[in-house]
């Protein structure tokens, strides 16, 4: 019954089919995803195969730099810490007030 295999006609009749399933503007597009992939799967697969030494090599060095280390900052003292939080209370009134002020005039235009 299948003892030819896949015979020519059989191949155009494939051709066909798909081309009238998928339309002929989607096929280019389709075969280089394929293409995409299976290069993408050739490459997992050789990693994964055991050969990780040349694997490591075509990789690019990592540079590594080392953070160097801040003391930490001496506590402030109280009066100090309440002027920070009074200037910025003041700073973001400020804000608040620039922007009510500019409201108006984006709802004018």
């Amino acid at each position: 019954m299948f003892a030819n295999g896949l015979q020519g006609w059989h191949l155009i009749i494939l051709v066909l089919l798909v081309v009238l399933l998928f339309g002929a503007k989607r096929l280019p597009d389709a075969a280089r995803s394929i293409g995409k992939s299976m290069k993408i799967f050739k490459a997992e697969t050789k990693d994964l195969a055991g050969d990780k030494s040349t694997s490591h090599e075509d990789a690019e060095p990592v540079e590594t730099k080392q953070i160097p280390a801040t003391p930490a900052p001496a506590a402030p003292a109280a009066g100090a810490t309440d002027q920070q939080v009074a200037d910025l209370q003041r700073q973001l009134d400020e804000l608040k007030k620039q922007q009510a002020a500019d409201q108006p005039q984006k709802n004018a235009s």
